[in-house]
Protein backbone atom coordinates (compact mmCIF):
# COMPACT_ATOMS: atom_id res chain seq x y z
CA UNK A 1 0.00 0.00 0.00
CA UNK A 2 1.47 3.16 -1.00
CA UNK A 3 2.36 5.92 1.97
CA UNK A 4 -0.27 8.49 0.69
CA UNK A 5 -2.97 5.77 1.19
CA UNK A 6 -1.92 4.57 4.41
CA UNK A 7 -0.85 8.19 5.82
CA UNK A 8 -4.18 9.08 5.05
CA UNK A 9 -6.00 6.10 6.54
CA UNK A 10 -4.19 6.43 10.11
CA UNK A 11 -5.32 9.91 10.15
CA UNK A 12 -8.36 9.52 9.34
CA UNK A 13 -8.79 6.64 12.45
CA UNK A 14 -6.91 8.90 14.82
CA UNK A 15 -9.76 11.62 14.48
CA UNK A 16 -12.52 9.13 14.42
CA UNK A 17 -11.25 7.65 17.80
CA UNK A 18 -10.66 11.07 19.26
CA UNK A 19 -14.31 11.51 17.84
CA UNK A 20 -13.52 14.15 15.70
CA UNK A 21 -15.26 13.89 11.79
CA UNK A 22 -12.71 13.97 9.54
CA UNK A 23 -13.40 17.66 7.75
CA UNK A 24 -14.19 16.17 3.67
CA UNK A 25 -13.78 18.87 1.24
CA UNK A 26 -16.50 19.49 -1.19
CA UNK A 27 -16.22 18.03 -4.60
CA UNK A 28 -15.78 20.86 -7.23
CA UNK A 29 -16.88 20.39 -10.67
CA UNK A 30 -13.96 20.77 -12.92
CA UNK A 31 -14.29 23.39 -15.28
CA UNK A 32 -11.94 23.88 -18.26
CA UNK A 33 -8.85 25.59 -17.35
CA UNK A 34 -8.33 29.01 -20.00
CA UNK A 35 -6.09 27.92 -22.30
CA UNK A 36 -3.98 31.15 -22.22
CA UNK A 37 -3.58 30.98 -18.73
CA UNK A 38 -2.53 26.52 -18.79
CA UNK A 39 -0.16 27.61 -21.79
CA UNK A 40 3.31 28.87 -19.90
CA UNK A 41 2.23 26.06 -17.66
CA UNK A 42 2.41 23.13 -19.48
CA UNK A 43 5.73 24.96 -21.33
CA UNK A 44 7.26 25.00 -18.24
CA UNK A 45 7.33 26.75 -14.76
CA UNK A 46 8.69 26.04 -11.40
CA UNK A 47 5.92 26.90 -8.80
CA UNK A 48 6.84 26.83 -4.93
CA UNK A 49 4.42 25.97 -2.31
CA UNK A 50 3.90 25.90 0.82
CA UNK A 51 2.68 22.57 1.77
CA UNK A 52 -0.12 22.31 4.09
CA UNK A 53 0.61 19.96 7.04
CA UNK A 54 -1.58 16.70 6.51
CA UNK A 55 -0.85 16.94 2.92
CA UNK A 56 1.52 14.59 1.08
CA UNK A 57 3.90 16.40 -1.30
CA UNK A 58 2.03 13.89 -4.11
CA UNK A 59 -1.12 15.22 -2.51
CA UNK A 60 0.07 18.91 -3.91
CA UNK A 61 1.27 17.69 -7.17
CA UNK A 62 -1.61 15.67 -8.08
CA UNK A 63 -3.90 18.98 -6.83
CA UNK A 64 -1.68 20.83 -9.35
CA UNK A 65 -2.28 18.69 -11.86
CA UNK A 66 -6.08 19.00 -11.59
CA UNK A 67 -6.19 22.76 -11.18
CA UNK A 68 -3.54 22.89 -14.30
CA UNK A 69 -4.51 20.20 -16.12
CA UNK A 70 -1.61 19.16 -16.97
CA UNK A 71 0.30 16.04 -16.93
CA UNK A 72 3.77 16.26 -17.12
CA UNK A 73 4.59 18.13 -13.37
CA UNK A 74 6.62 17.10 -10.12
CA UNK A 75 8.24 18.24 -7.06
CA UNK A 76 11.34 18.59 -6.09
CA UNK A 77 12.05 16.95 -3.01
CA UNK A 78 9.75 14.99 -0.61
CA UNK A 79 8.32 16.70 2.93
CA UNK A 80 6.94 14.17 4.99
CA UNK A 81 3.02 14.87 5.87
CA UNK A 82 3.57 16.24 9.37
CA UNK A 83 6.31 18.55 7.81
CA UNK A 84 5.06 22.09 6.59
CA UNK A 85 6.58 24.73 4.29
CA UNK A 86 8.70 25.01 0.89
CA UNK A 87 8.03 22.62 -1.83
CA UNK A 88 9.49 23.59 -5.45
CA UNK A 89 6.77 21.87 -8.13
CA UNK A 90 8.35 21.98 -11.87
CA UNK A 91 5.98 21.53 -14.98
CA UNK A 92 6.47 21.03 -18.57
CA UNK A 93 10.08 21.66 -19.56
CA UNK A 94 11.07 22.53 -16.08
CA UNK A 95 10.45 19.10 -14.77
CA UNK A 96 14.35 18.10 -16.55
CA UNK A 97 15.30 20.34 -13.90
CA UNK A 98 14.39 18.35 -10.51
CA UNK A 99 17.15 16.43 -9.67
CA UNK A 100 19.21 19.81 -9.97
CA UNK A 101 16.97 21.93 -7.45
CA UNK A 102 16.79 18.32 -5.49
CA UNK A 103 20.40 18.44 -4.89
CA UNK A 104 20.58 22.15 -3.53
CA UNK A 105 21.07 22.80 -0.20
CA UNK A 106 18.53 22.98 2.56
CA UNK A 107 16.92 24.93 5.57
CA UNK A 108 14.53 23.64 8.48
CA UNK A 109 13.22 24.82 11.38
CA UNK A 110 11.72 22.45 13.81
CA UNK A 111 10.79 21.59 17.30
CA UNK A 112 12.50 17.93 18.96
CA UNK A 113 10.76 16.64 21.77
CA UNK A 114 13.10 15.07 24.37
CA UNK A 115 12.40 11.82 26.99
CA UNK A 116 11.12 8.76 24.46
CA UNK A 117 11.41 7.70 21.16
CA UNK A 118 9.19 6.88 18.16
CA UNK A 119 9.37 3.95 15.37
CA UNK A 120 9.31 6.92 12.63
CA UNK A 121 11.41 8.84 14.68
CA UNK A 122 8.08 11.51 14.72
CA UNK A 123 4.41 11.81 15.32
CA UNK A 124 3.46 9.51 12.54
CA UNK A 125 3.82 6.90 15.44
CA UNK A 126 3.43 7.11 18.93
CA UNK A 127 5.92 8.44 21.67
CA UNK A 128 7.49 4.97 23.26
CA UNK A 129 10.33 4.02 26.33
CA UNK A 130 10.01 7.28 28.28
CA UNK A 131 12.95 8.62 29.97
CA UNK A 132 13.38 11.14 32.21
CA UNK A 133 15.10 14.41 30.64
CA UNK A 134 15.30 16.86 33.70
CA UNK A 135 19.33 16.14 33.84
CA UNK A 136 19.84 17.58 30.48
CA UNK A 137 21.04 21.08 30.70
CA UNK A 138 21.44 24.07 28.27
CA UNK A 139 25.21 22.97 27.86
CA UNK A 140 24.34 19.58 27.02
CA UNK A 141 21.86 20.48 24.59
CA UNK A 142 24.40 22.27 22.91
CA UNK A 143 27.49 20.21 23.17
CA UNK A 144 25.30 17.61 21.57
CA UNK A 145 24.73 19.63 18.17
CA UNK A 146 28.24 19.74 17.76
CA UNK A 147 28.68 16.18 17.02
CA UNK A 148 26.69 16.21 14.17
CA UNK A 149 28.28 19.51 12.24
CA UNK A 150 30.18 18.76 9.59
CA UNK A 151 30.52 15.57 6.70
CA UNK A 152 28.46 12.68 9.15
CA UNK A 153 27.25 9.08 8.32
CA UNK A 154 23.67 8.86 8.94
CA UNK A 155 21.16 5.56 9.13
CA UNK A 156 17.63 6.54 7.42
CA UNK A 157 14.72 5.91 9.06
CA UNK A 158 13.37 2.51 8.43
CA UNK A 159 10.09 4.12 7.97
CA UNK A 160 11.44 6.03 5.08
CA UNK A 161 10.84 6.36 1.21
CA UNK A 162 14.14 4.67 0.45
CA UNK A 163 14.15 1.50 -1.64
CA UNK A 164 15.11 -2.17 -1.06
CA UNK A 165 15.26 -4.62 -3.94
CA UNK A 166 12.61 -1.77 -5.62
CA UNK A 167 10.12 -1.98 -2.41
CA UNK A 168 10.20 1.12 0.27
CA UNK A 169 11.51 0.35 3.61
CA UNK A 170 8.13 1.71 5.20
CA UNK A 171 6.46 -0.81 3.16
CA UNK A 172 9.02 -3.39 4.40
CA UNK A 173 8.57 -1.93 8.35
CA UNK A 174 4.75 -2.64 8.03
CA UNK A 175 5.13 -5.98 7.49
CA UNK A 176 7.38 -6.47 10.37
CA UNK A 177 10.37 -7.47 7.89
CA UNK A 178 14.01 -6.60 9.48
CA UNK A 179 16.65 -5.01 7.01
CA UNK A 180 19.92 -3.78 7.36
CA UNK A 181 20.33 -0.27 7.28
CA UNK A 182 23.29 1.26 5.49
CA UNK A 183 24.41 4.44 6.67
CA UNK A 184 25.16 8.08 4.00
CA UNK A 185 27.07 10.30 4.08
CA UNK A 186 25.66 13.59 4.40
CA UNK A 187 26.66 17.45 5.74
CA UNK A 188 25.26 19.35 8.01
CA UNK A 189 26.55 23.40 7.90
CA UNK A 190 24.63 24.32 10.89
CA UNK A 191 22.63 22.79 13.99
CA UNK A 192 21.28 25.87 15.97
CA UNK A 193 19.04 25.62 18.95
CA UNK A 194 16.71 28.88 19.03
CA UNK A 195 14.90 28.06 21.60
CA UNK A 196 14.35 25.83 25.25
CA UNK A 197 11.45 25.33 26.34
CA UNK A 198 12.01 21.36 28.10
CA UNK A 199 10.84 19.15 27.03
CA UNK A 200 10.44 20.49 23.17
CA UNK A 201 14.12 21.64 21.50
CA UNK A 202 13.36 24.37 19.10
CA UNK A 203 16.23 24.65 16.36
CA UNK A 204 17.79 25.54 13.05
CA UNK A 205 19.42 23.33 10.72
CA UNK A 206 20.98 23.87 7.56
CA UNK A 207 22.44 20.85 5.43
CA UNK A 208 22.77 18.71 2.17
CA UNK A 209 19.96 16.55 0.50
CA UNK A 210 19.65 13.70 1.39
CA UNK A 211 19.57 14.20 5.13
CA UNK A 212 16.59 13.29 7.81
CA UNK A 213 15.48 15.33 9.63
CA UNK A 214 14.03 13.06 11.83
CA UNK A 215 16.84 10.81 11.82
CA UNK A 216 18.99 14.03 13.20
CA UNK A 217 16.64 14.09 16.21
CA UNK A 218 16.64 10.85 17.06
CA UNK A 219 20.39 10.39 16.97
CA UNK A 220 20.17 13.71 18.87
CA UNK A 221 17.70 12.02 21.81
CA UNK A 222 20.85 8.95 21.69
CA UNK A 223 23.07 11.08 22.42
CA UNK A 224 21.86 13.28 25.08
CA UNK A 225 20.76 9.79 26.75
CA UNK A 226 17.19 10.35 26.79
CA UNK A 227 15.50 10.20 23.34
CA UNK A 228 13.86 12.41 21.22
CA UNK A 229 11.71 12.36 18.38
CA UNK A 230 10.92 15.14 15.65
CA UNK A 231 7.51 16.93 17.19
CA UNK A 232 7.40 19.49 14.14
CA UNK A 233 9.50 20.38 10.96
CA UNK A 234 9.34 23.12 8.45
CA UNK A 235 11.55 23.68 5.64
CA UNK A 236 12.44 27.51 4.37
CA UNK A 237 14.70 27.35 2.41
CA UNK A 238 16.08 24.93 -0.80
CA UNK A 239 18.96 26.86 -1.98
CA UNK A 240 18.15 30.36 -3.35
CA UNK A 241 14.68 29.44 -3.13
CA UNK A 242 12.79 30.60 0.39
CA UNK A 243 9.70 29.69 1.72
CA UNK A 244 8.51 33.47 1.82
CA UNK A 245 8.30 33.45 -1.58
CA UNK A 246 6.18 30.80 -1.72
CA UNK A 247 1.94 29.95 -2.05
CA UNK A 248 -0.08 28.48 -0.29
CA UNK A 249 -2.58 26.48 -2.11
CA UNK A 250 -5.68 28.55 -1.84
CA UNK A 251 -3.27 31.48 -3.03
CA UNK A 252 -2.20 29.33 -6.05
CA UNK A 253 -6.04 28.70 -6.89
CA UNK A 254 -6.55 32.35 -6.66
CA UNK A 255 -4.22 33.21 -9.04
CA UNK A 256 -5.92 31.00 -11.89
CA UNK A 257 -9.21 32.55 -10.98
CA UNK A 258 -7.77 36.23 -11.55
Amino acid sequence: MARKQTYRIRYTNKLAEAGEAPVRAERKERIPIDPLIKQPYAEGKVLLINKPLHWTSFDVVRKLRSLLQIKKIGHAGTLDPLATGLLIVCTGKFTKKINEYMAQEKEYTGSITLGAVTPTYDLESEPEHQKDFSPVTNDMLQAATEKFIGEIDQYPPMFSAIKKDGVALYELARRGEEVELKARKIFIRSFEITAIELPFVHFKVVCSTGTYIRSLANDFGAVLGCGAYLSSLCRTRIGEFKMDEGKTMEEFEKTLNG
